[in-house]
């Protein structure tokens, strides 16, 4: 996980009065990223991640292809995924260090903090958070955390709350795009002043314990120091979009799909409105959950129910419908990736420079198994169109794409949770 600053104060001042003088806990290694960032050139064009995880799995022999390697036969799953070949890559036999516990995992999924009895001990920071937590503050919303259903996301803050998702359109198009009230804008402006008060009482309490310390701990008092003064950038930045207007979009605000169960029409929807955040500039950072619904999703040929179906068993019949179900979700992560490739944005399109991620905490659902997941990756500015293949029984480390996304992102950081380097074989194509 990342390295955080610690203060090594005198022995005379308690715990409390380090906690109390250290208020905040800032991650070292992206000070200078974040420096970097807030001088950006306003020309430059955004590196955006969007994640959508899958609380079900997918079947391995209609996801994965035979063959490793560029010249790979097209998996039953992907066979419709021609023109986008050169756009994506598959990514078979990883899984998260440490992590078990089958469906529980699913708060894991992208933290990937190792699970203790199928219990997280300790869960942290997920990717996308990390990256809204130092990059966030160039957009309006720092980071979407959207579902298809319920308020259950897999994105967690660094002291391990789970952020709640919006799982319905309409409201999340009326926050991107509907002008708030004056009452509203208010209500705004009070909560980022009075955050911008609460880190002055903090830099208040820290400055005066560096009298009280050794010289090496007031090097790491100015570390700090320099975070705290990033936060109130962070916070001001926070008050100024209040301010700002909202974009126009010619789109329409959509209604919601009553059927809980239309899981394909809600991923559809949903899938809209974030090529719509990323148009408008609006945030950079999405997690889209798709849960584990119950019930009969409205395709024909499927007679059960999703999550009955995940646990078929081996039981052909439940495979066959639920291969039906897998392969409409994959489908329509395809129809989302076009309608990236075809969004234009300073002469090049939005999917080479985000980075998309299909991926689930259960390799095989009928088994609650969280080895092998399936990981379909695409864009970013990453050298796609290959099944990058690692060993089934030897997994490689998941954690490792997300900090070869991190870094593709712009922070400066080696180590994310139980990473071991970069995701070898997915090197960048650009770093600009």
């Amino acid at each position: 996980m990342a390295s955080r600053v610690r203060c090594d104060f005198q022995k005379r001042l308690n715990r409390r009065t380090i906690l109390q003088g250290a208020g905040v806990s800032m991650a070292m290694p992206w000070l200078s990223a974040m420096e970097s960032a807030f001088g950006a050139s306003k020309k430059s064009v955004p590196k955006r991640f969007v994640a959508m995880t899958l609380g079900l799995g997918l079947l391995a022999d209609n996801l994965n292809p035979t063959k490793a390697g560029n010249a790979y036969a097209p998996s039953a799953y992907l066979k419709d995924f021609q023109d986008l070949k050169d756009s994506f890559s598959i990514v078979s036999g990883t899984s998260h260090p440490g992590v078990q516990g089958g469906h529980r995992a699913e708060s894991s999924l992208l933290s990937a903090a190792p699970m203790s009895g199928g219990i997280p001990s300790g869960n942290t920071i997920s990717v996308d958070q990390l990256l809204a937590k130092h990059l966030g503050h160039e957009t309006r919303f720092p980071s979407l955390v959207l579902s298809l259903s319920g308020s259950n996301s897999p994105s967690y803050t660094e002291n391990g709350s789970m952020i709640p998702a919006e799982s319905s359109p309409s409201k999340l198009f009326s926050k991107l795009f509907i002008a708030d009230s004056p009452a509203d804008r208010r209500r705004q402006m009070y909560r980022a002043r009075e955050g911008r008060s609460i880190m002055d009482v903090v830099a208040d309490d820290t400055r005066s314990l560096k009298r009280r310390v050794g010289a090496g701990d007031r090097d790491r008092l100015d570390a700090y120091f320099t975070s705290v003064r990033n936060l109130e950038k962070r916070l001001a930045s926070n008050e100024a979009w209040v301010h700002r207007p909202k974009p126009m979009v010619k789109e329409s605000k959509p209604i919601d799909i009553s059927n809980p169960n239309d899981f394909i029409a809600r991923q559809r929807l949903m899938s809209d409105m974030i090529r719509l955040a990323l148009a408008t500039d609006s945030s950079r950072y999405v997690v889209c959950h798709f849960g584990s619904g119950s019930g009969v999703v409205p395709i024909d040929g499927v007679e059960e129910g999703y999550h009955t179906l995940s646990h078929h068993g081996l039981d052909e019949e439940k495979i066959a419908q639920l291969a039906i179900v897998e392969k409409a979700i994959v489908d329509a992560w395809g129809d989302f990736l076009r309608s990236l490739r075809e969004t234009d944005e300073q002469g090049e399109s939005i999917l080479d420079t985000t980075s998309v991620l299909l991926t689930s905490n259960l390799g095989n659902a009928s088994s609650h198994s969280n080895r092998n997941m399936p990981v379909l990756f695409a864009g970013g500015g990453f050298r796609h169109g290959q099944h990058i293949a690692f060993d089934q029984n030897k997994n490689h480390p998941l954690p490792n794409l997300y900090l070869s996304i991190l870094q593709q992102s712009g922070l400066s950081v080696d180590r994310f949770a139980t990473s071991t380097g970069t995701m070898p074989g997915l090197e960048p194509t650009r770093t600009s």
